[in-house]
Formats: C-alpha cells, structure tokens, sequence
C-alpha cells in the first residue's frame, strides 16, 4: 500500500552511472530491487520487496501517465516515461523510466522489468509542465474521469507537436 509520506522540496539527482532496477509481479508488486534503489527510495529491502510500486509514486505525477504505461504494458510493449518519485523522507527524484513486460517460455506476461536513469534537466523541465497541465486536467474532471482527461490532454499536446509519445519521450 502507498504509503503516506509529505512531499518536500528536497530532490536527489542520480549520478550518471546510476541505474535503479526493479521487477515486479503481475500486480505491480516489487519482487527485486537494486541497492540503487534501496538509496534512493530510502526504504530498506525488506520495505520495499512485496510493497506495490507505488510505494515512490509522487503526487505529482498524474495518473494518466500510469494509465498509460499499463495500457501499454497490457499490449505486451515497452513504455518510456519520466518519473518523478518520492522517496520515504518525502524528497524526490527524476527518472526516465524504461518499463518492459517479462514474458515466460510459454510468451505470457509473469510481470514486469524496469530500469531508470538519470533523465537530463531539459527533459524533467519540459515533462514538468506537461505533467503539471494534465493533473490540472484530472482536477477539473474528478476522480471518475481524471485518467482518461488527462489521456486527452497529452494526446491534444503530441499531436499539436506532430509527433508520437514515443518520439516525443526519446527527443529530449
């Protein structure tokens, strides 16, 4: 279960070299995680092993965003997004996220792979904004209707762009 922890203003920047590993079961429950992650989510293994992800999800995030890399996890694909997460003291962190199903001898999916990096600042300022326009977006619709909204409002801004959520999500 998410845990409830303040939001500070306190951000961690990854080091270049640093990749935060994670699997998780079918039900977006950790089953591995790194010592990168261990650092910084600030949980201990033992936290964070059989805990949802969202554990780090930071209230900042929309949840369009995760609706998307469902949906597109749901479509046996791999999803890139950036992530701002929230570690136990409620600081946070940027990632930008590769998220891949993991798929069994028999080609279904027994859950899911993820490794982040170090996002550049141009990216974290841009998807900044964007991910600020889309939780305004899921506010005025109301929980009922805020995934789909939101949806529709980085589809309103890609296609203004002229690009694909991907290509707009590798460009930076």
């Amino acid at each position: 279960m998410k845990s409830k922890q303040t939001p500070t203003q306190h951000e961690r920047l990854m080091r270049e070299d640093d990749f935060i590993i994670s699997k998780t079961d079918l039900k977006g429950r950790i089953t591995y995680c790194n010592r990168i992650f261990i650092e910084f989510s600030g949980y201990c293994e033992q936290e964070l092993l059989g805990a949802q992800h969202n554990i780090i999800r930071h209230p900042d995030m929309p949840r369009g965003v995760f609706k998307f890399l469902w949906d597109t996890l749901q479509a046996k694909k791999e999803c890139f997004a950036y992530v701002k997460n929230m570690s136990k003291d409620g600081g946070f962190y940027w990632v930008i996220a590769n998220v891949t199903p993991n798929l069994d001898e028999r080609g279904q999916v027994d859950g899911y792979f993820s490794v982040r990096r170090k996002p550049g600042r141009t990216a974290v300022s841009a998807m900044s904004d964007v991910y600020r326009m889309m939780l305004d977006e899921e506010r005025r619709a109301g929980p009922k209707d805020a995934c789909d909204a939101s949806l529709a409002l980085l589809t309103h801004v890609l296609n203004q762009k002229g690009v694909s959520y991907e290509k707009f999500i590798l460009s930076f």
